[in-house]
């Protein structure tokens, strides 16, 4: 692929030592507002909102299984709903990710003082090429200070691809969207900065995956890789092998390796596929996202609430297809076991979490590819 020369920038990004520097610790126990678990406490719910491509119709007719509506592109690739409930609950996602990383969009510390070419790997509601934009031009004017609000400026190309025609028409000029399968053949190349995030039980071959960003990104250029470890687990104890919960949850795990061959726990093994795939400069982080009201830290306890929320709205969108449709299972057995996982979540039984990590890498300038 070819290459640009690299060119120097009036302000230099952050290093990854400093990235590295910036991130709070997070091996000190998450602290409990109230040691108290209650069991019959119900009170969570008063504690608790243009295509640039060509699409066929095809790839519009979206099918409705098990009450709810799914992708039609390459259908077999992606076993979730794209229906208004489940893109509110990606917006809840996005949120959550963002302030489970220090309320950041991304880490990477990508030069922000020169057009920049953007790629979001499955973008899903499109909301991170808004805000990439909104970045790039804040960072513009901020920084330069010579630049007025009327004047034209430099800004980021950003291109967002996803199997389902979910986002918006209302977006900014140097945004577009378009319906594709990461993991078919690339058609864009030169690429600045490739963006990753929530493709847990997605991907076929992760290293595959990792490898084509390598591949595709100009020298000098970054990748940042955020997602899940979903299996759920407590510091104190408090969730254990008996509850709903775990049980619900490993069930999912085991089904979507076993039966579907899609990693949903790819964030521990990140840091790994980023190296092998030749990047420098790799950054691996872990964030803790509580599941709950319960931390005593003002920020966890919000990002928490924000966790909770997307769960309880996701349960039936993460497992019905799986359950019914893979396993065999009826809606009614399907439907009984998210009741009870349901009413543990809002009884409090537990301290739960899970793991969300970040890992960033460069394509070393002055190494051919």
């Amino acid at each position: 692929m070819s290459s640009k020369s690299p060119s120097k920038s009036p302000r230099s990004p952050r290093s990854p030592e400093q990235i590295a520097a910036e991130a709070a610790p997070d091996t000190v126990p998450v602290e409990v507002d109230d040691p108290h678990i209650n069991d019959s406490d119900s009170t969570l719910s008063s504690d608790i909102s243009t295509y640039t491509a060509s699409l066929s119709s095809s790839v519009l007719n979206y099918p409705t299984e098990f009450g709810r509506q799914y992708h039609a592109y390459n259908p077999d690739s992606y076993n979730f709903p794209n229906d208004e409930a489940e893109r509110e609950r990606l917006d809840l996602t996005h949120l959550l990710m963002t302030k489970g990383i220090g309320n950041k969009l991304f880490l990477a510390p990508v030069d922000l003082n020169k057009p920049a070419r953007v790629l979001d790997i499955g973008t899903g509601t499109g909301v991170c090429e808004y805000l990439f934009t909104i970045t790039f031009r804040r960072f513009m004017l901020t920084e330069t200070g010579a630049i007025s609000v009327g004047e034209e400026y430099p800004n980021a190309e950003v291109i967002g691809n996803d199997l389902s025609a979910i986002q918006p028409s209302w977006v900014p000029p140097n945004v577009k969207f378009e319906i594709d399968d990461v993991e078919q053949t690339w058609i864009h190349d030169n690429l600045d900065f490739i963006f990753s995030r929530y493709m847990s039980t997605s991907i076929l071959d992760w290293p595959k995956l990792v490898k084509n960003t390598y591949e595709h990104l100009n020298l000098g250029g970054w990748v940042e890789f955020q997602d899940y470890n979903l299996l759920y687990y407590s510091e104190d104890g408090s969730l254990t092998e008996d509850h709903h919960l775990r049980k619900w949850v490993k069930l999912f795990i085991d089904t979507a390796r076993t039966k579907l061959n899609r990693e949903p726990c790819p964030g521990p093994e990140l840091e790994g596929w980023v190296k092998d795939a030749g990047f420098t400069n790799v950054i691996h982080q872990k964030f803790r996202l509580p599941l709950g009201s319960w931390p005593k830290e003002e920020h966890l306890k919000d990002v928490g609430m924000c966790n909770i929320a997307q769960v309880l709205e996701g349960l039936e969108a993460f497992s019905l297809k799986i359950f019914c449709g893979v396993l065999g299972m009826s809606m009614e057995e399907v439907l009984v076991m998210l009741a009870k996982v349901r009413e543990e979540l809002h009884a409090r039984k537990y301290h739960a979490m899970f793991d969300l990590t970040n890992s960033i890498g460069k394509v070393l300038e002055g190494v051919g590819q």
